[in-house]
């Protein structure tokens, strides 16, 4: 009877399919990526980036450092975070609450009475030297006040000075300046060479993405974020791999470039991309 539940939790398992590092290992076969790719992005050995895949987080020390290469290595491939942390946290799952510590009180202190006295006692002192020193002063004899009165003079009023008639003023002539306005110097874009293709890539989401032209070479090999723009040139025809091809707008030489069915598998697409 010990064997029977031993069998069903290993179905219960196996139904589940892959999760956290194999999750995303799907993923990186399906995409056409190495591990020695997904080591140089996350700047760690193939050995632990192996250990990632098989859910073996103890080699990458600490859990913090394990979530957060999860968590990049997720972004890298075009997986939901989300599904990988919440698959992380079902792997690892506390057996045992951390135990309450109680908080210990500390005493009151009584009040001392004496520094109070000390300053009760200044204070009296410095009152009575104020009384002795100043209050006791005899006060001295007013004098009495004199007054002188002097005329009030009165203010000579101004004669009225003789009015003042200023000529009056030709009018200058206006001086127009035509001033031509400055014309505006648009920039052109380069011209493309015969043979090349500029492709501008527009990221509304994260996505992977690369890029290689004819010789071969890579143009560009990494995660786009929301918000970026990428342009690149190269010899045609360009092969470009799209992680999650929702997240992408392209214009090829300045003419927009829609995606077809022929492109895309799922959320990827694959296209060989000509001069229009």
């Amino acid at each position: 009877m010990s064997d029977e539940p031993e069998s069903a939790d290993v179905k219960v398992s196996e139904s589940a399919g892959p999760l956290a590092g194999e999750r995303l290992a799907a993923a990186r076969r399906e995409l056409d990526i190495t591990v020695l790719d997904v080591a140089k992005e996350l700047h760690l050995d193939e050995p632990k980036v192996r250990a990632l895949e098989r859910n073996d987080f103890e080699v990458l020390g600490a859990p913090v450092f394990a979530k957060g290469h999860l968590r990049k290595y997720a972004q890298l491939v075009g997986v939901s975070i989300e599904d990988v942390l919440a698959d992380y946290y079902s792997l690892n799952r506390a057996t045992t609450a951390p135990p309450l510590v109680a908080r210990v009180r500390k005493p009151a202190r009584g009040v001392s009475p004496g520094p109070w006295t000390a300053v009760i006692v200044i204070l009296i002192a410095a009152a009575a030297a104020y009384w002795y020193f100043v209050m006791r002063q005899p006060a001295e004899p007013a004098q009495p006040s004199t007054s002188i009165e002097t005329p009030i003079q009165q203010a000579a009023e101004p004669q009225d000075s003789p009015a003042t008639t200023s000529a009056p003023v030709e009018d200058m002539p206006a001086v127009l300046l035509d001033e031509e306005p400055a014309e505006a110097v648009a920039t052109a874009p380069a011209p493309i060479p015969d043979g090349t293709v500029r492709l501008t890539i527009r990221f509304t989401g994260d996505c992977w993405t690369e890029i290689t032209d004819a010789a071969g070479d890579r143009l560009f090999f990494a995660s786009g974020t929301e918000g970026r723009i990428v342009t690149v040139e190269g010899a045609e025809p360009l092969n470009v791999l799209f992680g999650k091809a929702e997240n992408v707008v392209m214009d090829v030489n300045g003419v927009r470039r829609p995606f077809t069915a022929a492109d895309r598998r799922g959320d990827t697409a694959r296209l060989t991309i000509t001069s229009p």
